[in-house]
Formats: C-alpha cells, structure tokens, sequence
C-alpha cells in the first residue's frame, strides 16, 4: 500500500486531512463511489500496460549455483528482445527500461503487461548475507530505476560496513503484481495471497544458490510488507523487516507464525501513519490490513527510522538504511531503537 521506497513507487499523496483519517466502514455510499472511480483507474491503466508487445519469459534450467551463469544470460537475451519489442511498438520508455534491465543480473524477467523482474547485486554464490527486497504499490518495469536504486543503495551502504571476509548480495524482487496507489486492491490482502507463493518459492531458488549457511533476510516496504506477511508462515529466513507498513493482514506477531526475528520501522514524516488500522467488510470485502506493526501490541522489534518519509527508508546517509544493513549483517546491538 502507499508508494514504494525512492525506487518503488509513483508521486506521493498529500497527507490525509483529519476527516479521512476517521474511517467509517458504515458509509458505504461514499466508498462505494471511491472504489468504482479507482477501479476504472486500474482498467485504464491495466489495458495500457497490455498493449505493450514483449516476448514470454526464457525458457532455462533451474536456477543453481551451477547455473546461475546460464541463468543470467538467458534472461539478459530476453529482457534485450522486449526492449527492441517495445522500440518497434514506439514505447522508448519500456524501451529503455528494459534495455537497463538486459545489462544486469536477472534471476527472472518477464515484460508482459506491467512486468516483473529479480535482479541479483551482487556475488550471490558467495554471499553470507542476502537481503530480498520486496516493493509496495505502483511498482513495475516501467518503475523499475528507483527500485533499483534503493537496491543499489543497500548492496552499497551493506559491502562498506561488512566485516573482512563477510560477502554480501541484494535481491531486488519484483515478483507479483502490485496493486496501484489509488485501486480496490491496495486495501486488501488479495494481490499479497497471490504473491505469497511466489516468494517462498524464490527463497528456495536463494537456498539452492546461496551457501548453506547464507542467513537470508526479507526487507519489506509499504504494501510489500503485506505480502512478507502472508508469505511468512514456515518460511527460511532470518529476519523479516517491515518499513513503511499499513499492517501485515494479523493482529500480532504472533500471528505470522514465524521463527524469523520480526522488525518495524517508520519514519516520522511518512504518511502511512494515517492509514487506519483496521479490518472491516465492506461491499461484501475484508477491507483493512489490520494492526500497525510498530505498535507495542504488534510486538515486533521497533527500530528508528528518523524523520524518513514513505518514499526514504533507502536513502544513502539515513539512519533508516543504516540499521536495515546492520539488521541483515546481524549487527543487531548495532541497531538504534525507536
């Protein structure tokens, strides 16, 4: 829900005026009307994303240490054949990113519709220490520069504080559909269920690449905290950190049903503060993401996040990105509490 990190999501919403901040399920006259305006809004853009030609995803072997070179190169050819798709289509845009996308290390790449990708930084056979990315709202092929910049941040701001000999990579996971800003979608855990699997079984590519003992954890901005949420049950991570979240679909931590260390930040200017949280029917729909994660009835570990907005967890400098690097290192009495 809401934008993504400076590489994750579109222009961000003026904060709520206190009137929206009251949400009142029983009116349902007005939102009816809000949803069927962002429902059309999603159509419009649904239908735009699908006039873009691209190629079906490359056909390769399983992804392993073994084939991971293999692996690469297949989807690198492919991410190139949608960049001279979309340039015969006249779209310079998808065009290039795209193109961008053809010079990196790409575990999957698919540019149909909106797009998906994972982008390896990184020497992921090597690496002790993996951090999976995972973006909220708005985030897709055409967006795809400033999720890669906050990725590209982290690997950075993660290989300068690494102790010797520790290898680090960052997994830039645009792996499942995310709902728009302003859509019936983004208030719900529905594109999160459908993403859900769809990271567990990228954890487990991770497992058969990664060195046994790689400590792999999950970075979760916005909406994609939602999906961490629903994904988190039994999963093999570490940790599970959530930035800028509107809740995890529970009530506790509990509720994840996770061994994994659970964290929560959020910055003081970030606007996802006045998102209620709540879950409620409405139009026949459960409607809200439930408890605020950096509450102390969530009971997640509460880190400081300064004065970062909704879009500046990944900001290179910030305390923000400062203690999501020391929580991957396992630096955790490094960590600043909130």
């Amino acid at each position: 829900m809401g934008q993504a990190p400076p590489s994750t999501a579109g222009p961000q919403p003026p904060p709520p005026s206190r009137s929206r901040s009251r949400w009142r399920p029983g009116r349902n006259g007005i939102w009816r009307q809000a949803l069927l305006t962002a429902a059309t809004v999603v159509a419009l853009t649904a239908a735009a994303h699908s006039t873009i030609p691209a190629p079906p995803p490359a056909g390769h072997a399983p992804a392993t240490a073994a084939t991971l070179g293999s692996v690469y190169a297949a989807n690198r050819a492919n991410a190139a054949e949608a960049a001279a798709m979309a340039a015969a289509h006249g779209d310079a845009h998808r065009a290039a990113a795209d193109r961008a996308l053809a010079a990196r290390e790409l575990l999957a790449f698919d540019g149909r519709g909106p797009g998906q990708a994972t982008e390896v930084l990184g020497e992921l056979r090597r690496a002790g220490r993996v951090a999976v990315l995972v973006p909220g709202s708005d985030t897709s092929i055409d967006t795809y520069a400033r999720f890669h910049r906050a990725a590209a941040a982290l690997y950075d701001d993660l290989t300068r504080r690494a102790p010797a000999g520790t290898r680090v990579a960052v997994v830039a996971w645009l792996g499942y559909r995310t709902p728009g800003t302003v859509s019936t979608t983004v208030t719900t855990t529905a594109r999160a269920d459908e993403a859900a699997p769809r990271l567990r079984a990228l954890t487990g590519q991770l497992r058969a690449i990664a060195p046994a003992r790689a400590r792999i954890s999950l970075l979760c901005h916005s909406y994609g905290s939602v999906v961490c949420g629903r994904a988190a049950h039994g999963l093999d991570v570490g940790d599970v950190v959530l930035v800028g979240s509107p809740g995890t679909g529970v009530g506790t931590v509990a509720g994840l049903h996770t061994r994994a260390r659970v964290w929560a930040a959020r910055g003081s200017r970030d606007w996802v503060a006045h998102v209620p949280h709540v879950r409620a029917g409405l139009l026949g729909a459960t409607v809200g993401l439930g408890a605020d994660p950096v509450s102390g009835a969530f009971g997640a570990q509460v880190f400081d996040a300064a004065d970062a907005d909704h879009s500046g967890y990944f900001t290179p400098g910030s305390a923000a990105l400062a203690n999501l690097a020391r929580i991957t290192l396992g630096a955790t009495s490094e960590v600043t509490r909130a």
